[in-house]
């Protein structure tokens, strides 16, 4: 009888990559990995009044450098990896995606934004399409996975006992002094802070399981305590959502496409909806929930009039939100919604920056292409340990999407870990089977 081989899941076995026997697949994976959970300006502070200009970038000369070797790193050992044919896949439909989010971006009245947003995106996915073929066994990615987390957690909490100003939301922040006491970390704000530890939970679950008891239960609780004190309520109801829902998920096939398709609509349509129409909010309202879903509202409804004066090709990517033209229009007298840093809605910002047909071709990719994966999911895979973890991660995106603003952003960390659960599922769904247990020298490649 054919069996998976434990080790040989969307993780390739073959054979470490690297210089004087020291392979570069594992080094690489912790330098991406802490390069985008803690990266190289960890611990911002939020009182500086270039908080708020809109031209202000968050970005300098040392994190441009950082990130392109480790692009130009990564593409090296993808070219020269037995599997560099999964690079960049699917490319019948990426390649059409990013290229109509490219045009629309030159057409837009800010494309050099655009271009390196476009630009940004592709590296990120390039490297999320090499990522799972730096381990050489799962239990490998488990361990690398465990102590990476650990490591975040531990700068984290670093940052509460002995920089609790830099880590803490202080009441002296000039964007959001509301937010004071809740906890951020070395994370930019709460809500990113929140929705790392939820993440990192699913992370502790997997490494529970698949390395180490002791070190998985560890990040489990220290996650779930910093989630708390965050304040994130979304994440915090979520993260139990989340699991009890991938369960449903995992064992009803029939439910698939209702949970993940019917679900994220009827969450959209409660939560965007509510804003644009009123008996639809009234109704929300009644069933004891804030309709305006921590003032969203007023940023769904400008958005909306924005996108139906353009709904073709939008206005192109970083093009809308806090540029100079929406900030200092003036519209401020009739809505606060002009100076939001987004349309905290990841299908709404989509839709508003490269139209319909862009939005179209995203929800293709981030939603249609992973059902039909985990569709194809052999049967000795499809209850394994890192298949649970890629399809948790999953859901949690694409809900926690309606109500922040999460794709095709570059140096995000969600949006990375994102990415490479996708080709998890695409990997998993096509992992060669092995008709017995092999010496790690001997195992052979799971096949993408």
């Amino acid at each position: 009888m054919k069996t998976a081989s434990p080790d040989n899941h969307a993780l390739s076995d073959v054979g470490g990559i690297g210089i004087g026997g020291i392979s570069a697949g594992p080094l690489l994976f912790m330098a991406i990995f802490l390069f985008y959970w803690i990266s190289m300006t960890p611990f911002v502070d939020l009182t500086g009044a270039g908080i708020l200009d809109p031209s202000a970038g968050n970005s300098n000369r040392l994190n441009q450098i950082v990130s392109l070797s480790l692009f130009a790193g990564t593409l090296c050992y993808g070219m020269l990896h037995p599997l560099r044919a999964t690079i960049l896949q699917p490319r019948a439909l990426l390649l059409p995606m990013f290229g109509w989010f490219l045009f629309v971006s030159l057409i837009s009245s800010h494309p050099m934004l655009g271009i390196k947003a476009v630009i940004l995106t592709v590296m990120a996915t390039i490297n999320a399409s090499i990522y799972l073929l730096m381990p050489e066994t799962e239990k490998q990615f488990a361990k690398m996975l465990g102590i990476g987390t650990l490591i975040v957690l531990a700068t984290a909490y670093y940052g509460i006992v002995f920089k609790p100003e830099l880590s803490i939301h202080q009441l002296s922040e000039l964007r959001e002094p509301m937010n004071a006491g809740m906890w951020r970390g070395h994370f930019p704000h709460k809500n990113s802070a929140a929705a790392a530890m939820v993440i990192a939970a699913f992370c502790g679950l997997f490494v529970m399981n698949s390395w180490s008891r002791l070190a998985g239960i560890a990040i489990v609780v220290l996650s779930v305590i910093f989630l708390v004190h965050t304040g994130g309520k979304t994440s915090s109801a979520m993260l139990p959502g989340i699991l009890i829902l991938a369960w449903v998920f995992e064992r009803l096939r029939f439910l698939r496409i209702p949970i993940a398709i019917g679900g994220v609509a009827l969450f959209n349509l409660f939560a965007v909806g509510s804003a644009v129409f009123r008996p639809l909010g009234e109704f929300i309202t009644s069933l004891g929930i804030d309709a305006t879903f921590t003032n969203r509202a007023d940023i769904w409804r400008f958005a909306f009039t924005a996108l139906a004066e353009n709904p073709i090709t939008g206005y192109g990517i970083k093009a809308f939100w806090q540029t100079q033209e929406l900030v200092y229009s003036g519209g401020a007298v009739e809505t606060w919604a002009v100076t939001a840093a987004n349309g905290h809605n990841s299908y709404l910002d989509i839709a508003l920056m490269t139209g319909i047909p862009g939005l179209f071709l995203t929800l293709l990719w981030v939603l249609v292409l992973p059902l039909r994966d985990i569709s194809r999911l052999p049967a000795a895979i499809e209850h394994s340990d890192l298949t649970r973890l890629f399809i948790r991660v999953w859901l949690y995106v694409i809900f926690n999407a309606g109500l922040e603003s999460l794709f095709f952003e570059g140096g995000n960390l969600l949006w990375f870990t994102f990415l490479y659960c996708l080709y998890g599922l695409r990997f998993q769904s096509s992992a060669t089977l092995t008709e017995e247990r092999f010496a790690p020298a001997e195992r052979p490649a799971a096949h993408a």
